[in-house]
């Protein structure tokens, strides 16, 4: 279906504002992270730009205030034909559209153990021939609710999306004032569907063993015990609204029914636990969540965030007793008093390891030894920020400075892609910076930085080939590329709000060191790159133009790269280097503007990226969240919520895929890829006895080299000063004289 929108193009200037918000832990002078919007101008009344076009893809949620997210756990709700799942973690639900063998109409809910996944080929080139990728198999599905009234007519809406949560709406017909409505958080601890005048049936393509009703939990609440024929016990709760026994029967083995005409709330939950897990459930059954909100704060190297759910059921309730999931890196955070609440029940989830239940409404998570004396000079965990370099270093140094300086920057970054040109931005930033800091080349460094700010010109303008503009339908900037070119993937599907972190965290990085170093650049260009950081990771709700924290999923600690299609395994994430280097340049961004919330944000999210890239995606021998089988490959490739697969979308080349969880060398890169790490996966992998030698590899060699420099910085030295130079070694964003400066800075050199 063609759905018109309009569009405006950036041209505008934007403001300050603040809305109150509660805050986490630290308090005191503590930095509030979430309290200040980056603006609150209504892009909508600057300069338009008409579009009529064939837009991706419709919509079927219902209208509300607040901007709908494109890169969320629920997108598969109303993208394309609206059939595959949403991961909540540990459980996923998926609309079953009459199929299996149950030919139900209903939400499916499903959980998978270890032991069901699926494993790929070995790669027997590598220590331990890890397999190539995993996945847990989709389409199983263990409990269904649903409804007698549902059938082919039925129709699936969504309502009420945050940041993490979403309401499914099952009616048996559009329009119908009759349906189930599914509150899906993330972490939640049941599956709850809230019906409204409608026969209850839950039924299941595992089939039904057994159905037991046993003694009430608590008053109001109906319970029944249910086993599996795969063995599986489950727990169901029924909670009527008139306080009548539901009257749930077993009539057949894919099918319990309940009484016509029926209003409640049913939930189900899987127990591997026996008697100590149904105490547990039992606690919290009748009570649900129903959406969450994120507060934080930092004070001096201490940062805490808090996550907290709006809960609805029962009407009496101690507020300890919600159950919800943490991921394996919350619980490594968790204050004293969240970790109190932590609970022996665990269920395993697809691609995050174990997760443990926790009775509480909120949790608040801490970072200690926030990153905060990283700056644009060359860093790492045992030298901290250095930015001296000796008399013959900065002599070799300085000749390729001039050389690359003076390339054509026009040629490079002027492009088709806000991808490919922010890297080369970027490029020209590092070597500028390099100049005129670590060289001291003052006069040298003042002609690279004229020509990159008019290089950046071209942008700020709006003067590209796809210029941006704002996307009025789904709330955020984005390149008219696939619009002109026809193309979905265009540009990586910038159009489409894929990988806007990663596109626009080049630019960001490039306008903090033209700020830096220039001042009074910003009053022209403040409010154009302030744009950038608020459509990836805007800090406040009451934002009416961009949605919170678009990419970064503070549940998940990292971002999801993948924006509007529906994938089969959910969102996934590619580069969590990439990741790394937005919130990076965010806090530079923040540091150079004096906005002081925003460079907090931005260390915060760097210490959690460094926890939780150590757990899901940089895999050290000793790393307990994915299988044993998988992490010889050091690195996931792309993490799906469903699956992993140690490959790019690119290419299946090893310098491909673990070049891409390295570039760009950045200084925060040595803390988000742990020094340990980084030896292991170059035995892995890179040196001179391993299957694919650095020294052999051609267009990634750059990229490698630079990794090592964190941890073996003469070696690096010696790669990038070589008289013979190919400069083919190099990737497009990265150049030598950032490399021979980085490495010759930590080597001390």
């Amino acid at each position: 279906m063609a759905v018109i929108t309009r569009f405006c193009v950036l041209v505008f200037l934007l403001t300050y504002s603040q809305e109150a918000q509660v805050i986490a832990r630290p308090t005191g002078n503590a930095t509030r992270l979430f309290l200040t919007s980056i603006s609150t101008e209504n892009l909508t009344q600057s300069v338009w730009e008409n579009a009529i076009t064939t837009q991706y893809p419709p919509t079927t949620t219902a209208p509300q205030s607040s901007p709908v997210s494109t890169n969320k756990f629920y997108a598969n709700l109303f993208l394309g034909d609206q059939s595959h799942g949403v991961w909540t973690h540990p459980y996923s639900v998926a609309w079953s559209k009459g199929s299996g063998n149950a030919g139900s109409w209903g939400m499916t809910v499903s959980h998978t153990d270890a032991n069901q996944r699926v494993d790929g080929p070995q790669n027997t080139a590598l220590p331990g021939a890890p397999i190539q990728f995993f996945y847990n198999p989709v389409g199983i599905q263990s409990v269904i609710l649903s409804a007698v009234e549902l059938g082919p007519s039925t129709v699936l809406t969504t309502s009420n999306l945050t940041a993490f949560s979403a309401n499914a709406v099952l009616s048996p017909q559009a329009g119908s004032s009759s349906n189930i409505t599914f509150p899906l958080v993330e972490g939640m601890g049941f599956v709850t569907g809230i019906y409204n005048n409608l026969m209850p049936t839950l039924q299941s393509s595992v089939f039904f063993r057994s159905v037991t009703q046993v003694t009430s939990p608590k008053v109001g609440v109906f319970k029944y015990r249910v086993i599996l024929e795969d063995n599986k016990n489950w727990l169901l709760y029924a909670m009527p609204s008139n306080n009548q026994d539901p009257r749930l029967q077993l009539v057949s083995n894919t099918q319990i029914q309940g009484l016509r005409f029926w209003s409640g709330t049913i939930q189900v939950a899987k127990n591997p636990a026996g008697s100590q897990g149904e105490a547990l459930y039992d606690k919290s059954a009748g009570i649900y969540p129903v959406s969450a909100a994120v507060t934080g704060s930092t004070l001096d190297d201490l940062g805490a965030y808090t996550l907290g759910w709006r809960t609805q059921g029962v009407n009496f309730y101690s507020p300890s007793s919600l159950l919800m999931y943490a991921l394996p890196h919350h619980t490594q955070s968790f204050d004293s008093a969240t970790t109190k609440r932590k609970t022996k029940l665990q269920l395993q989830t697809t691609t995050k390891g174990v997760a443990t239940a926790v009775l509480a409404d909120s949790w608040t998570m801490q970072e200690q030894s926030l990153p905060l004396d990283i700056g644009f000079a060359p860093w790492t965990p045992r030298t901290r920020s250095r930015s001296t370099l000796s008399a013959a270093t900065k002599q070799l140094i300085q000749q390729v400075a001039v050389s690359e300086i003076n390339q054509d920057y026009n040629a490079q970054t002027n492009l088709d892609s806000m991808y490919f040109s922010g890297k080369a931005l970027a490029k020209f930033a590092m070597i500028v910076y390099t100049t005129h800091d670590l060289l001291n080349e003052h006069n040298l460094a003042t002609q690279g930085l004229n020509e990159l700010k008019g290089a950046f010109a071209v942008f700020a303008t709006n003067q590209q080939k796809y210029p941006l503009v704002y996307d009025t339908v789904w709330n955020g900037v984005v390149s008219v590329g696939s619009y002109i070119t026809g193309e979905p993937l265009h540009d990586f599907g910038n159009t489409y709000y894929n990988d806007h972190h990663f596109h626009f965290s080049y630019f960001i990085y490039a306008a903090a060191v033209i700020a830096y170093l220039d001042p009074s650049w910003l009053p022209l260009n403040k409010a154009w790159v302030n744009t950038l950081v608020r459509d990836a990771a805007s800090p406040s709700t009451q934002d009416n133009m961009f949605p919170f924290s678009r990419m970064f999923d503070w549940y998940h600690g990292h971002s999801f790269a993948a924006g509007l299609s529906q994938l089969a395994d959910g969102k996934d994430e590619e580069s969590s280097s990439e990741d790394a280097f937005f919130a990076y340049a965010m806090k530079m961004w923040g540091h150079v503007i004096g906005d002081t919330s925003m460079e907090a944000r931005g260390n915060l999210m760097l210490s959690i990226l460094a926890r939780t890239l150590d757990n899901y995606f940089l895999l050290s021998s000793d790393n307990k969240n994915q299988p044993a089988n998988f992490i010889g490959n050091k690195v996931a490739g792309i993490l799906w919520e469903n699956k992993i697969d140690h490959v790019t979308y690119f290419g299946a080349n090893p310098e491909y895929i673990q070049g891409i969880h390295m570039l760009p060398l950045s200084p925060s890169t040595a803390l988000t890829r742990n020094p340990r790490f980084i030896a292991e996966e170059w035995d892995t992998y890179f040196n001179r006895t391993a299957p694919y030698p650095a020294s052999t590899i051609a267009g990634w060699r750059g990229v490698l080299y630079g990794n090592l420099a964190c941890i073996d910085p003469q070696q690096a030295w010696d790669f990038f000063a070589q008289p013979n130079f190919d400069g083919t070694w190099l990737d497009g964003g990265a150049s030598r004289t950032w490399y021979l400066a980085f490495a010759a800075a930590i080597g001390g050199l």
